[in-house]
């Protein structure tokens, strides 16, 4: 309740106080580094699967998801 009390005495001290931190807010947040996360490059494979007369969920059931089993346990981490 004294934070109260100290605000309804002192308007002004809470006034500039508020304005300071907005203002420190927006210089800090000009200031930062906007390169939060690291440029990485991830090695991709890209698989086209062409089977013609066959459904999309048998493709699925019968050769890519066995497809995708094979493939990650048998890359290695090469540098």
């Amino acid at each position: 309740m004294w934070i109260v009390k100290l605000a309804l005495r002192r308007p002004y001290t809470f006034v500039i106080t508020s304005i300071l931190v907005f203002v420190l807010g927006v210089v800090t947040i000009t200031r930062m580094a906007t390169d939060i996360f690291p440029e990485i490059n991830i090695p991709v494979v890209s698989v086209i699967w062409s089977y013609s007369g066959v459904s999309p969920e048998e493709m699925e059931q019968r050769i890519v998801t066995s497809s995708e089993r094979s493939f990650t346990t048998t890359v290695r981490n090469k540098n």
